[in-house]
Order: structure tokens, then C-alpha cells, then sequence
């Protein structure tokens, strides 16, 4: 797992549009990198309606948010559809992003283990740094707070 202060890891994903992400795109902006198990599913759905409710809030502040799983982008596309997400996601079907963030790890399930990908959300300032993370995060409320701390660091 990084730890604050650390360099956040560059990367080159593509979006829901086919478009190539990296890292450098967002030079001088803030960055909200949250990665999701699945598209379509309860607590990501929740999660992803959240950050595209506080979108314009995060905007204000110079922040742009970044939601990341291995999904294609097909399923990215769909899930946009159905819910009428304005928020950016990233397609990383090889897992290179996710594993580089720290976030692919085993999980438990009803009694069976797998790996998987531990809901986290990294806050990268301007100059690229990691200066915040959330591991194992629970949705309700935390797109929000995701806000909120972006105000407090930039006060």
C-alpha cells in the first residue's frame, strides 16, 4: 500500500470514452483516484452517484475525480447510462493501475477468499503527491468526506 506523501504512481488507463488517462493530464489540479470492485453493483453504484452529485462542489475546488476498476469499457459505458454518472472511469482490464495503488488483495466473501479490489480512495495534490488515503472504504457518506477534506487542506 503507498502512504502519504509518496509520489502517486503514474499511469496511462483508458476511460469510458477510449480515451488515454495518465497521471501528467491532471499536473496542477487535485485528483480523487477511487477504486471500485465492480460497475452495477449496490455499494459502487451508490458510491459513483455520490461523486457525480458533489461533481460540480469538486469542480470548484480545482478537483477532478478519477473512478477505477477493471471493467471494460463497455460495462463503464453501460453503467453511466443507467445512472446518469458525469464522473470519468477508468478501464484497467490488465490490472496494472490497481495493482500499482496497492488495492488488488484478498478478500473474504461468505466464507471464501479471493482477490479482489479493497475499495480505496487516494488524494493526490497539484504537484502529484498522496495526501490522503482512505483504505477499505465504507460508501455512505464518503464522497462527502472526500470533499470535505479537500477544503480543509486547501484552507
Amino acid at each position: 500500500m503507498l502512504n502519504i506523501n509518496d509520489q502517486a504512481p503514474n499511469f496511462s488507463v483508458i476511460d469510458q470514452d477510449d480515451h488515454t488517462v495518465t497521471l501528467d493530464s491532471f499536473k496542477g489540479k487535485w485528483l480523487v483516484i477511487y477504486f471500485y470492485p465492480k460497475d452495477n453493483t449496490p455499494g459502487c453504484t451508490t458510491e459513483a452517484i455520490d461523486f457525480t452529485t458533489l461533481k460540480p462542489e469538486f469542480s470548484k475546488l480545482n478537483a477532478y475525480i478519477l473512478g477505477v476498476s477493471k471493467d471494460s469499457t463497455k460495462s463503464h459505458c453501460t453503467f453511466i447510462k443507467k445512472h446518469d454518472l458525469t464522473i470519468t472511469l477508468l478501464a484497467d482490464e490488465n490490472k496494472k493501475m490497481i495493482q500499482d495503488y496497492g488495492v488488488w488483495a484478498p478478500k473474504k466473501f461468505m466464507g471464501r477468499e479471493f482477490l479482489g479490489i479493497v475499495r480505496s480512495t487516494f488524494l493526490v495534490n497539484p504537484e502529484g503527491k498522496i495526501v490522503h488515503i482512505w483504505p477499505k472504504v465504507k460508501v455512505k457518506g464518503h464522497a462527502a468526506e472526500v470533499l470535505t477534506k479537500i477544503k480543509e487542506l486547501q484552507s
